[in-house]
């Protein structure tokens, strides 16, 4: 399929619309000049004729094939003088006489009026002749500047077309990949320079983020992995009251989140190959097991917690990034609950959390998905909804959410195939 916005086709499309409107110019200038030298010879032509029958003492008609003769006057007018000529004032007119057209010439000589014809059906039938010719110069030239306009698209972006291919075949991996060796010393060449000091930015660049993710995946994980073994043994203490083991119970939840938030951020930082390294996730399983981890977030408040599940859908995701997606959605609806219900319903491509809390005004529904934005009446550090939202985009999720103040909030996600479809194949198309 050929793209219209490709340089190869537009480079050949202006060359062809500029050979195409310089042969029709070109054409139709010898064609317009082409008749006009014809009238004037036409006009020549009767001219001679006129003043060599003037002349005679007796005018008679030229005995020729394509002229013809006539004279009004008072001493002699011509018997034949059609009428569609008879009143024609002195000049030069075209006129039909039954099926013929004649190119007329009249003028006054002396007392006596002129009339000279030139039969023009065969001036017509060459004039036709020609055009055809021009016609088919004109289209010659149109498509031999097509030919000629894709010939000269190929090989003016060919070396553009070499360094597209080079740079869309690259990986994140190659570190040796050199661009300027495909080009030559003009503009591309110095368009492959930029791209090859883009380049080695970039692989610095990357080379930063891995020791970064290596360090923070060893530097968090070991402490909290301390943190929480510590915790356990703590936990097994028969002699601690009622108060320090449910303390212990905070520091080893809030341990946890860390390490599970962690594990999530590491891989929402990798490259995503699309299911190419990612195995099934259980819905249902994992907003169960969020209910349970969630539930303590109720404490002594009047909230009722309802789980419904229609469904027992399957995805290809990684399981701490959905336990993350629908932990903050839980969280949220807790957080902003004092007393009511909250409701989530898992159906076959849609997960719904519904509370009866605060609610939200329609400004801060607007924001409520962005970075770091907080509402009136949040706690947190406006974080929770946007990493949702991430990983929505991620795996072609979409996210929505309705809310009036004072009535609580209803977080609506669709997983569906065709969605996580049209996502791939998207990313397909890019690449």
């Amino acid at each position: 399929m050929i793209r219209t916005s490709s340089l190869r086709y537009r480079v050949a499309f202006y060359y062809a619309l500029f050979g195409a409107g310089l042969s029709i110019f070109l054409s139709t200038g010898v064609y317009l000049t082409m008749q006009a030298i014809g009238h004037r010879l036409m006009d020549h032509v009767l001219v001679g004729e006129l003043f060599e029958h003037a002349s005679e003492p007796v005018f008679t008609s030229p005995n020729t094939a394509s002229i013809r003769g006539y004279i009004l006057s008072a001493a002699q007018t011509s018997a034949d003088l059609p009428a569609e000529i008879r009143n024609l004032p002195p000049g030069t007119h075209n006129v039909k006489i039954g099926q013929i057209d004649y190119h007329t010439l009249v003028s006054d000589v002396g007392d006596a009026r002129y009339f000279m014809l030139f039969n023009t059906e065969s001036q017509h039938l060459q004039e036709k002749e020609f055009f055809n010719y021009v016609v088919f110069f004109a289209l010659f030239m149109i498509v031999s500047s097509s030919i000629g306009g894709v010939l000269l698209a190929s090989r003016v972006t060919r070396s553009v077309t070499r360094l597209a291919e080079q740079v869309g075949q690259a990986k994140p991996g190659d570190t040796e990949l050199t661009l300027i060796e495909l080009t030559g010393n003009d503009e591309v060449g110095d368009l492959a320079r930029a791209f090859d000091r883009y380049l080695s930015r970039l692989r610095k660049f990357v080379e930063r983020e891995n020791y970064f993710t290596a360090d923070v995946s060893h530097e968090l994980r070991t402490p909290l992995a301390i943190m929480l073994g510590t915790v356990e043994v703590l936990e097994q203490d028969e002699t601690l009251s009622a108060k320090q083991k449910e303390r212990l119970r905070r520091i080893r939840r809030a341990a946890q989140d860390m390490i599970d938030l962690t594990s999530a951020l590491l891989l929402m930082a990798r490259e995503h190959q699309f299911a190419a390294d990612e195995q099934p996730s259980r819905v249902a399983e994992v907003a169960l097991a969020c209910v349970e981890k969630h539930r303590h977030l109720i404490g002594d408040r009047p909230i009722r917690m309802d789980v419904e599940l229609k469904a027992d859908p399957s995805l290809i995701v990684e399981r701490p990034l959905l336990e993350i997606v629908i932990g903050n959605l839980i969280r949220n609806a807790l957080f902003n609950t004092k007393s009511g219900v909250v409701l989530l319903r898992l159906e076959a491509t849609r997960l719904i959390v519904k509370d009866t809390g605060v609610g939200m005004r329609p400004e801060e529904l607007a924001r409520a998905l962005e970075r770091y934005y907080k509402g009136a009446t949040s706690a947190g550090a406006g974080v929770g909804l946007s990493l949702v939202k991430r990983i929505c985009d991620r795996y072609g999720w979409s996210i929505s959410l309705e809310s009036q103040e004072g009535q609580g909030t209803t977080a609506e996600i669709d997983f569906s195939e065709r969605r996580r479809a049209g996502r791939v194949a998207d990313a397909d198309s890019d690449q």
